[in-house]
């Protein structure tokens, strides 16, 4: 019996908070009522499935509660039962998965007069494309994708000529226009997702996926990324401005076109040295952390040559020469407020440090009036730099920046996750299957460019560790294989 007054006072205490607690959902700022209609349905159909289990088990715990002239009977079959309870069930199902069917139809037939933009998402942040006068966004391929043309735009497209560029996380929408969002995605798995438009949608490496809505009220709506996507996933926000025809045209003239884009590459194309820079950040993976945009994970290189940052010591230090190249050799001897620890150090020679950091000045629009002068030599190893007492293999992670491009519970990052991949078998580019033995891991941290897996870039670099060490990151992966 005092369960089942538990159970009661857990039911009136559950129903009198959904009714009293803060549920309402944001205010609707497009055409998708429905998705509202169809989600109260649903809340309508759990919550009465809820009730009913509830109420049958305090209704059983009273009713056949022990009594000591009392005997179980045993009834291993009751057709009647099992098709009242598969009926129900059914008619529960049917009245959830219907509207929803009914509605998802709506959200992907998009209207002709639709406005087609395109989303284009990449760790950890936001660029937009529109179309131009003639209203076709221009054809794109993943080959063509570089830092001059992040978006892969066909040079050759006469379409592609007068899109709209948008590398900003920002994006104007006009009021009242239909919008066709096509969302593409350049590494792993994101999501577009702006609650007050009730529609979201998974973008996904390969593919183009979409969806289509019409935003009904003017103000600004803030862009959240629904699908975790690697540790900057929380900081992988953006904003959509909803506003009348007349500023938004005003903005979108503003904004570039690619063939003006390409146009002031042409005009201030970089010099030799800088070009192997680009080339240089792309292989080993700079521009996933960098870049010339914000990102959570390290300091954007746009403007950075002569700038002063502050320590997380407290200390103010200029962005000179010395500074990139200790800054690129050892990380972790001086970091700037608001990052994390988790760059590895990279084992690069002066030639390529002196490349990167004309790439830097050059692509970053920092001043140029004085000379470039050679990078410090290394003044000392990795080795030398690490603590007296063993660290653990999940502190090495940690301390050598693994951690910011492999996971440790499944999820997709720009690396393979550590979650299982011990004696896995693995797939290389080469077409090559290997088997993720002891032996595997070391050759894998040591020398990461030769055995690279299918599917995953090959932008990890080699990372100056001791043997003790090594042993301790393959152990330690060793250990999340189950």
């Amino acid at each position: 019996m005092a369960i089942a007054i538990v159970l009661v006072l857990i039911l009136l205490a559950s129903v009198v908070f959904h009714f009293a607690g803060p549920w309402d959902l944001p205010p609707l700022a497009s055409n998708w009522g429905d998705i509202d209609l169809t989600i109260g349905i649903t809340l309508l159909v759990t919550g009465a499935v809820f009730l009913a289990v509830m109420i049958f088990t305090v209704y059983a715990l009273i009713k056949f509660r022990y009594r000591p002239d009392r005997t179980a009977d045993y009834e291993p079959e009751n057709k009647k039962l099992e098709l009242w309870l598969t009926g129900l069930s059914a008619v529960g199902i049917v009245a959830m998965l219907a509207p929803g069917l009914y509605v998802y139809n709506d959200v992907v037939s998009v209207p002709d007069d639709a406005l087609p933009v395109e989303a284009m998402a990449k760790q950890w942040g936001w660029a937009f494309r529109l179309p131009g006068a003639d209203g076709v966004l221009g054809k794109t391929d993943v080959k063509l994708i570089s830092a001059d043309n992040p978006y892969g735009l066909d040079p050759l497209d006469p379409t592609a000529q007068d899109d709209r560029l948008v590398l900003s996380p920002t994006l104007h929408l006009e009021l009242d226009k239909p919008v066709h969002a096509q969302l593409r995605s350049l590494d792993v798995l994101h999501n577009f997702y702006v609650p007050q438009f009730r529609t979201k949608m998974d973008a996904v490496p390969g593919i183009v996926s979409s969806f289509w809505f019409t935003p009904t009220v003017a103000g600004e709506f803030e862009i959240l990324c629904a699908e975790y996507c690697g540790v900057g996933h929380y900081n992988m926000r953006g904003m959509v401005v909803v506003q009348p025809q007349a500023e938004y045209d005003l903005w979108l003239a503003q904004q570039p076109t690619f063939a003006e884009a390409q146009l002031a590459l042409s005009q201030t194309s970089l010099s030799p040295l800088a070009r192997e820079g680009e080339k240089l950040a792309t292989e080993q993976g700079c521009m996933g952390c960098h870049g010339f945009a914000s990102s959570p994970l390290g300091p954007s290189w746009q403007g950075i040559y002569g700038r002063e940052g502050v320590m997380t010591d407290g200390t103010s230090v200029v962005a000179d020469e010395a500074y990139l190249a200790q800054s690129i050799r050892e990380p972790a001897v001086q970091i700037v407020q608001g990052y994390a620890n988790v760059m590895p150090p990279y084992d690069l020679t002066d030639e390529q440090i002196g490349a990167l950091i004309a790439y830097m000045k050059e692509k970053g629009g920092a001043p140029m009036d004085a000379e470039p002068v050679a990078p410090p030599p290394v003044t000392g190893s990795a080795d030398s730099a690490a603590p007296s007492a063993p660290l653990t293999g999940l502190d090495l992670a940690q301390a050598k920046g693994c951690l910011a491009c492999h996971s440790v519970d499944g999820s997709a990052m720009i690396g393979p996750t550590w979650q299982g991949l011990a004696d896995s078998e693995r797939v290389l580019i080469t077409g090559e299957t290997v088997v993720a033995d002891a032996e595997y891991l070391r050759r894998a941290i040591v020398e990461p460019a030769v055995e690279v897996v299918e599917g995953y870039p090959p932008v990890m670099p080699p990372v100056s560790l001791s043997e003790e060490e090594i042993q301790a990151l393959v152990t330690f992966i060793q250990e999340l294989k189950d």
